[in-house]
C-alpha cells in the first residue's frame, strides 16, 4: 500500500494548533508519543508561532500542520522534521532573500521556502529576519507577481 505511513484517522484529530504542540501532527506511529518530533522542537515551534501571531494571520491546521492564512489564501506554515523545526513561506520563492537565509523545501521545490532553526536561540538572532520574510509574505499576497518578480496588473 502506497500511504500505509499516513493514517487519515488520526489525522483528522488535528484540529488546532495547541492540540498539534502537544501531540505532534499524528500523520506517523510516533504521535502522541515521547518519539514524535514536535516533543524535540516544541520551544522553537512556540516562539515561532508567537512571531507569526503577531501579524494577525488566521491560524489552523492544515496537512496536520499549523498553517497561517490571509483572506482564506496561504501564507507559511510551521513545521517539525527530525534534524530541524522551520517556518515555510508558500510563495518564498518570491520573496527578496539578498543574504540567501531561505533554502528550497526539496529539490523538486518550485516556491516554497523555508528558514530553518536548531534551537530557541536561533529564532530570537533571526528574529528581525523572520519578521521581515513573514511581512514580505504578506505584502505579496496583496500584490499579485509572475516568477520573474514583476508586478501583473489587474
Amino acid at each position: 500500500m502506497l500511504f500505509r505511513s499516513f493514517n487519515y484517522k488520526m489525522a483528522q484529530k488535528v484540529h488546532n494548533v495547541d492540540f498539534y504542540l502537544l501531540n505532534g501532527c499524528m500523520r506517523c506511529k510516533f504521535g502522541g508519543t515521547p518519539k514524535c518530533k514536535v516533543n524535540k522542537w516544541r520551544g522553537v515551534l512556540l516562539l515561532l508561532r508567537k512571531v507569526v501571531l503577531e501579524f494577525g494571520l488566521k491560524e489552523e491546521i492544515k496537512w496536520g500542520s499549523p498553517c497561517y492564512t490571509l483572506n482564506d489564501k496561504n501564507i507559511l506554515m510551521i513545521n517539525s522534521f527530525k534534524n530541524y523545526a522551520c517556518i515555510s513561506f508558500f510563495k518564498g520563492g518570491l520573496l527578496p532573500d539578498n543574504n540567501n537565509e531561505l533554502s528550497k523545501h526539496g529539490e523538486s521545490s518550485q516556491s516554497v521556502r523555508t528558514l530553518k532553526f536548531i534551537n530557541e536561540n536561533e529564532v530570537s538572532e533571526k528574529y528581525d529576519v523572520l519578521r521581515f520574510f513573514i511581512a514580505e509574505s504578506i505584502d505579496r499576497k496583496s500584490t499579485r507577481l509572475n516568477s520573474s518578480h514583476q508586478i501583473i496588473s489587474y
